[in-house]
């Protein structure tokens, strides 16, 4: 494990830097179809701020954001999601206030401290390259757990927003059909994630707000989230 969070940018880092560059993450991750997963992301977890996030040389962005409308962007040194980059993994904070993690850097710390952080966890985002572009996250003002189920689900809905990434790459390769497909595509999963997520507060309706999230739960909503990950599955570039 790397003894700094920010080592010198390596090979790999300059690489995976020009292939973020690449894609035109920003203007994508700010269509509407992003900021339902990001909402999906939040209800599903009973927390109140869910964000993706962009991690470039020396800032972070944050393009789909909800709970926290008021950042919209931070230096890397001050950003947890770019811990993950770091650390090329899932991360998740449990108590910031009271972490030790080395890979934690104290600017990082103090900023979590600054805008009443408490809980992180995220999963990476991964380009269509497969290098990972920042975070599908949530986050909150209090210590909590957070179980093996739940970053499980947590990491099947980052490589659903991974996946509608690329699919949008495919289809603007190829704009003489891909614009018109992904016009119909994206609607199609604006149109599927706000269904889940109206399955999710009726869950929540009749079971009550519980932390962790109970594993029977998850499982509802997982059946879900595969069929959005069908439905993504059947767009490839062959299509084109």
């Amino acid at each position: 494990m790397a003894s700094s969070p920010f080592p010198d940018f390596s090979a790999d880092e300059a690489a995976r830097l020009r292939s973020l560059r690449s894609v035109e993450l920003l203007p994508a991750l700010t269509e509407p179809v992003f900021n339902e997963f990001v909402a999906l992301t939040a209800r599903i977890f009973n927390l109140p701020i869910s964000l993706i996030s962009v991690v470039e040389e020396t800032d972070v962005y944050y393009p789909a954001n909800v709970g926290m409308p008021e950042n919209k962007q931070q230096p890397r040194a001050e950003a947890l999601c770019a811990t993950a980059i770091a650390q090329a993994q899932a991360v998740v904070y449990h108590d910031l206030a009271l972490e030790t993690h080395p890979e934690l850097p104290p600017e990082a710390r103090r900023a979590a401290e600054t805008n009443g952080l408490r809980f992180y966890a995220g999963a990476l985002l991964r380009l269509p390259d497969q290098r990972p572009l920042g975070t599908l996250c949530v986050i909150d003002r209090a210590p909590r757990t957070f179980t093996p189920d739940e970053q499980r689900i947590l990491e099947i809905l980052a490589a659903l927003v991974s996946r509608t990434v690329a699919v949008r790459h495919l289809c603007r390769l190829h704009p003489e059909t891909g614009d018109a497909q992904w016009a119909r595509l994206s609607a199609e999963l604006e149109e599927e994630v706000q269904a889940l997520n109206a399955l999710v507060r009726y869950l929540t309706a009749r079971h009550g707000t519980l932390v962790p999230v109970p594993a029977a739960f998850l499982t509802q909503v997982e059946s879900r989230l595969r069929d959005l990950q069908a439905l993504l599955e059947a767009y490839h570039p062959g299509a084109f």
